[in-house]
Parts: structure tokens; sequence; C-alpha cells
């Protein structure tokens, strides 16, 4: 057991470093090639900082862990809004523009009930073993995401101005390179480790591969977002702090799960609708908090109860 917990920690770093380095490496590329900053921030971040979900995904989808490629997802984007906006509501109130309020979060909410219905079929169609997420729906999923990169792609070159600063380091071609392909390869042997650990674990333990993924690799492969979010907050730039995890959220629904459904078709148990119901609750909540108070503003209290709500739901995982 201590092994497979080692081997899923190291996998964890190998994993978060992976994304680290390829960010590093693409942002330097991008920047060779005239690329804005705001456009590496919406496309070469916003990967690098999902692409743990991704690969962790693709090797689930390919092993046949259905379970644990949902889990990942629906748990990363409740720990996103609940965590990570929790944790950085608590150390600045967070101000949302008006883009993000109107367009972006209620495509957050569209993303779950778009999940919910998908994996819901035994609810619409009537009882069944198990609901399916087919290759068609996966690709419904993906077109949804390239509308949305469309719409991001127009927004950062409609707003992009002509003195922004360099906000990414430049290094050698061949450095970059190296990063890039280094930072593929630590995602990978770091993807396939925790899935293997993550899986022998819940055997061992006697939990579901669903509890698994909405919990603990649901929680490890948030890690960029936690770690951009929180030190965006601290420097106070809230519109880092909230766009990246709508972003990510955005991007988990539609590209991440989409690409799994295609490799393989996703089966989703009963048991998981509660899951998918909990996340369309969190979306719409995060919307209705931005009303409670004065201005589009996430406020202190209301990040002390996203908190309460995730120990409580955690808790509610792992006692049911």
């Amino acid at each position: 057991m201590w092994l497979n917990i080692a081997l899923l920690i190291v996998g964890f770093c190998a994993l978060i470093y992976g994304a680290n380095i390829l960010v590093d490496g693409a942002s330097s590329i991008a920047k060779r090639l005239r690329v804005s900053d705001m456009m590496i921030g919406l496309t070469v971040v916003a990967f690098g900082t999902s692409a743990p979900e991704l690969v962790v995904n693709v090797f689930s989808s390919i092993k046949g862990s259905s379970d644990i490629a949902l889990g990942n997802i629906v748990g990363s984007n409740i720990f996103n809004i609940l965590g990570i906006l929790g944790l950085s509501a608590l150390i600045v109130p967070l101000s949302v523009d008006k883009a993000t309020t109107w367009i972006q979060i209620p495509l957050t909410v569209l993303s779950a009930l778009a999940l919910f219905l998908m994996a819901s079929d035994h609810l619409i169609d009537g009882p069944m073993e198990d609901a399916v997420i087919s290759r068609s729906e996966g690709l419904v999923l993906l077109l949804f995401f390239a509308i949305f990169m469309g719409y991001v792609v127009q927004t950062s070159l409609s707003n992009r101005t002509s003195d922004e600063e360099d906000s990414y380091k430049k290094m050698s071609l061949g450095k970059s390179l190296m990063f890039v392909v280094g930072g593929l390869g630590l995602l990978v042997v770091g993807a396939k480790v925790i899935v293997d650990s993550a899986v022998d674990l819940a055997k061992m333990w006697g939990m579901s591969e669903r509890v698994i993924g909405l919990t603990i690799i649901a929680i490890g492969t948030s890690l960029p977002e936690l770690a951009t979010s929180v030190v965006a907050a601290m420097k106070k730039k809230v519109d880092i702090a909230i766009a990246n995890i709508v972003g990510s959220n955005i991007f988990n629904a539609f590209f991440i799960l989409g690409i799994s459904a295609v490799i393989r078709p996703i089966h989703a148990a009963a048991s998981s609708v509660v899951d998918l119901m909990f996340n369309i609750f969190v979306s719409l909540l995060l919307f209705v908090c931005l009303f409670t108070g004065k201005g589009r503003r996430l406020d202190r209290w209301e990040g002390a109860l996203f908190l309460i709500l995730y120990v409580i739901y955690t808790a509610w995982l792992i006692i049911a």
C-alpha cells in the first residue's frame, strides 16, 4: 500500500512539474512567433494547467476506467469552484468583469448541464445498467469547445494592444523544444503512474474508482489551477484568479471529456448522477453569488461558504 501511495505522490510531482516546464517552453516558442501575451494566457497556459487532467483521462479511457475519467473531470470542476475560488476569495474579494459574468460563467453552467444530460440516459430513457457518453456525444462536446476557442481567439485579437509587456520568459529555441518534449514526457509517465496506483489503492481501501477520481485524483490534477489562482489572488490580480478557474472548467468539460469519450465511450454509473447534479448546483451558485453584494464580486464570506460546502461534500463521498 505504501508503495502505491509513494508512486501516487511521485506521479503527481511529475505531472505538475511536467505541466510547468511545458508551459514555459511553449510560451517561449509562442513569443518567438510574436503571439500576444493574452493569447498565450488563454491558450498555452490554459492548456498547460489542464494538461494533468487531459493526460490522466486519456490513460483512464485507454484502460477502460470510466469512473476515474468522469470522476476526475467532475471532481476537478467542483474543486476548482468550491476549493480554489473559495480559498482565493478568502485572500481577497474577487471582482468579476462583464464578459466573465455573462458569457464564460454561463458557459460553465452549460457545460455542467451538458454533462448531466449525456451521463443520465437511465433517467431519460428508462432503467439501464449504466448510462454512456458515446463517441458522437464526445464529438458534440469538442464542437462546443471549438466554438468557445473561436470566441477566445476573437476576443483576444480585438483586445490586443501594441504596448503590452512580456509576461512570459524567452529561452533559446533548443531549450524551449527540450522543455516541451520533456514536459510532455513527464506528463505521460506521471499520468500512467497515477492511474495505475489509484486503481490499486481503490481496491486495497475498498473504495470505488469513482470516489478516488472525485477526490484524490481530482485535487491532485487541479494543483496547477490552485497555484495559479492563489498566487494571482495574493498579487491582487483577481481577473486571472477567476478567469483561470472558469476557463479550466470549460476546457475540462468540453475538450478533455470530449477527447476521452472519442477514445472510448465513458460508462457513467447511476451513482454519478448526484455528483453531476452537484456540479450544476456549484456552477449556478458561483453565478448567483456574484450578485449578492455590491457589484459583481465574490466576497470573503462567500469564499468561506464555498470551502465549507467542499468539506461537507468530500466527507459525504468518503462516508457514504
